[in-house]
């Protein structure tokens, strides 16, 4: 299967396509039924309720799920109610949208989950600024909102009930396709044509990406009771998958050397060469690995790697002395029948699974995952400036009332309350998403209103109209979550369709959706940039600091494995994916930075410097420490160790430059000592690894030096 073949596939398995036909049947279904009966504007009430209580609809744990829907659910049920009294009176009005713009975004301090809650209930409320009714009317419309949202809430629960598995083995696919798309960029970096920078760039911004989905991941299995107490197959299939799946993005980043001295000194042979196409083929068998869990269909047959790596060795072998040492280029190799020997594994357990027991008390997962408590203490605990949330809400509710009160002044439109729902959607916590954000909902609009215009012009026949509707729909929904410029080009004509059917002239609302969506736009944009703005560059010290404890952790573990303690597994993972997360955390608010305005911009070169030192620190570290875990135990005596100690009292000393005061450079180990060997003989490639560690760990110190 080539790879636009595995794209399109990818794309038709995945949750979100999945979620996108649920939600636009589940919304269609009401308006087109109770059409049938003379019931058009009913339908269309109980449209907006299943459409509100879908945005809460995340993946995650069913019950999640469940409650999410449910709270929401409610909320909906009581803003209609109250914007239905409400907008009777202009300032009333203007009070509620102030008032619900501040509470409903302060919910973001709970999660992702209750982020989406608050998102929706801010719709519903603009939604029925438009919708006038008198006391009755508004009892009717809630009850109908309610009845949309209890309607969308059964169908989703009915789906997860149906395929119990199907939401965790969507989640594992996505994950190990980004795995290969970071595989993918592993193999530019033997390539010499490749720009070193670049592609660091890329490999980062890859590594959020991958952190995300196994985040996603971990959310699904292990806080679902089901699968993690059960003892079926797939559920079994699916923890034990991911298991090795996170073990071979272990052996994916390790899989780091000094690329510009490889370049330099083998750059002509045609080796590098070599073990680039050998990585892309490992990543292409990856991306298969994925498809074939997301897709139920039989596995492709698997592609032995054996051959072209043993191709491999030969030619390093009659390298000889040419460029100096091939050891490095040996090492690449070892590492490469690593990975092949871990994706075969993987391959076989698709092939003819066989899912070994895992024992659920030894690997702790409940550890592995993040709990958000939920009450009222965290919320007041936040009305403060030094909130991040705090101060978005309020530039959300400044905004917002700030629109409604432009709208009102401006005689333009019918259907003014669109300035609200772009602020809503457009305003972010960062500038530079809001700025993003802007950018792709001004483009997308524009696209997609001559996209609609000429339809609705060119095409008269009704039915082929609906037909793109129904397929603007699709398109909406499902790329809502991965691509907003998707959603906005999709949604644009689907609104344009859709006042067409209800009889409204469609230039007239082409003309006006654009002006709202750049009105709204600026008026997002002046608020994020005026209303206590918070800059990436004054918020980057705590990403740093998070990712220099994260290491500093990671480190002291492999002094103790290599000092002969006993290292427990779960610690070792836990503290390897802490700086996967720190790693990702930190790249992610470099990127955000270098969106903002160029005068708020500070110290972006080091602070690349620093990021890529960091992911060099913690290859390293994961190389030599995966290996202890993989292979035989071995101790060293302490002498040979200094360089790890070196390694962390620079380390310290960066936090301490960063205002974080630190204990003891190397601490006592809490594991046990175990009755170990002799200590091994000295190992050459060890020393010059940790040698290695040691200058990266000093020039990190360095570079906080100057940054601080």
């Amino acid at each position: 299967m080539n790879k636009r073949s595995r794209q399109v596939g990818y794309f038709l398995s995945s949750q979100y396509f999945s979620d996108g036909l649920r939600i636009t049947l589940s919304i269609l279904l009401p308006s087109l039924l109770l059409s049938q009966f003379g019931q058009l504007q009913a339908g269309m009430a109980m449209s907006l309720g299943a459409l509100n209580v879908s945005l809460s609809d995340a993946p995650g744990p069913v019950m999640h799920r469940r409650n999410g829907m449910a709270i929401s659910a409610v909320i909906s049920f009581f803003v209609t109610f109250i914007t239905g009294f409400a907008r009777m009176n202009e300032y009333t009005l203007g009070v509620e949208i102030l008032l619900f713009g501040f509470f409903f975004s302060m919910f973001a301090i709970y999660g992702s989950r209750a982020t989406s809650v608050g998102t929706a209930a801010l719709l519903i409320m603009i939604l029925m600024i438009d919708r006038p009714m008198d006391a009755r009317g508004v009892i009717h419309e809630s009850a109908l909102v309610l009845s949309g949202s209890v309607w969308y809430s059964l169908v989703s629960l009915l789906a997860s009930r149906l395929q119990p598995y199907r939401l965790a083995q969507q989640a594992l696919g996505q994950c190990i396709h980004e795995m290969a798309k970071l595989m993918a960029i592993k193999a530019d970096f033997y390539d010499p044509s490749t720009a070193l920078d670049d592609n660091y760039r890329r490999l980062i911004a890859q590594q959020v990406d991958v952190n995300e989905k196994q985040d996603a991941v971990r959310e699904v299995l292990f806080k679902s009771r089901r699968i993690v107490t059960e003892t079926t197959r797939t559920g079994r299939l699916l923890l034990l998958t991911f298991v090795d799946v996170v073990d071979l993005y272990e052996q994916i980043i390790a899989m780091y050397y000094d690329y510009s001295d490889i370049r330099e000194r083998f750059g002509n042979s045609g080796v590098l060469e070599h073990i680039s196409r050998s990585i892309r083929r490992l990543s292409v068998e990856l991306d298969h690995i994925g498809l074939a869990i997301q897709l139920p269909v039989p596995f492709h047959k698997p592609v032995d790697i054996t051959p072209r790596l043993d191709k491999l060795k030969r030619s390093i072998d009659a390298l000889g002395d040419e460029g100096g040492s091939t050891l490095v280029l040996k090492k690449v190799l070892v590492s490469l029948r690593t990975i092949s020997q871990r994706v075969t594994a993987l391959q076989k357990n698709l092939a003819s699974p066989t899912a070994n027991p895992i024992n659920n008390e030894e690997m702790e997962y409940g550890r592995f995952v993040t709990h958000q408590e939920i009450d009222l203490k965290s919320y007041l605990d936040n009305l403060s400036l030094n909130s991040s949330v705090f101060r978005h809400s309020v530039r959300v509710a400044v905004a917002m009332l700030l629109g409604y009160v432009i709208t009102k002044l401006l005689p333009y439109g019918h259907h003014s309350y669109w300035v609200l729902l772009t602020i809503s959607v457009i305003l972010k916590p960062a500038f530079s998403l809001t700025k993003q954000r802007n950018i792709e909902r001004i483009s997308g609009t524009l696209a997609g209103g001559i996209l609609g215009v000429l339809i609705l012009t060119f095409i008269p026949n009704r039915e082929v109209q609906f037909g793109f509707m129904v397929l603007f729909m699709l398109g909406t929904y499902s790329a809502q979550r991965i691509n907003y410029i998707v959603m906005v080009i999709c949604v644009t004509p689907f609104v344009l369709l859709l006042f067409s059917f209800l009889g409204v002239s469609y230039l007239g609302v082409a003309e006006e959706r654009f002006f709202d969506t750049l009105l709204g736009g600026i008026i997002a944009l002046v608020t994020g940039y005026l209303v206590f703005p918070q800059w990436e560059s004054d918020q980057l010290a705590k990403p740093m600091k998070a990712i220099l404890q994260a290491n500093i952790r990671y480190l002291q573990l492999l002094f103790d494995s290599l000092s002969g303690q006993n290292i427990s597994l779960v610690d070792y993972k836990l503290a390897r994916k802490e700086v996967y997360v720190t790693s990702a955390n930190l790249s992610a608010a470099f990127d955000r930075m270098l969106s903002e305005p160029k005068h708020k911009q500070r110290n972006e070169k080091l602070i690349y410097e620093f990021v890529v030192l960091n992911h060099i620190l913690s290859a390293n570290v994961a190389t030599i420490t995966s290996a202890q875990f993989t292979t035989d135990y071995k101790v060293f005596p302490a002498p040979f160790l200094r360089p790890i100690k070196r390694a962390l009292f620079a380390l310290n000393e960066s936090l301490r430059q960063l205002g974080i005061s630190v204990e003891s450079p190397v601490q006592e180990s809490t594991g046990t000592s175990p009755a170990v060997p002799d200590s091994a003989p000295a190992d050459p490639l060890l020393g010059e690894q940790l040698a290695f560690i040691q200058q990266v760990s000093s020039d990190i110190g360095k570079l906080v030096d100057r940054l601080a």
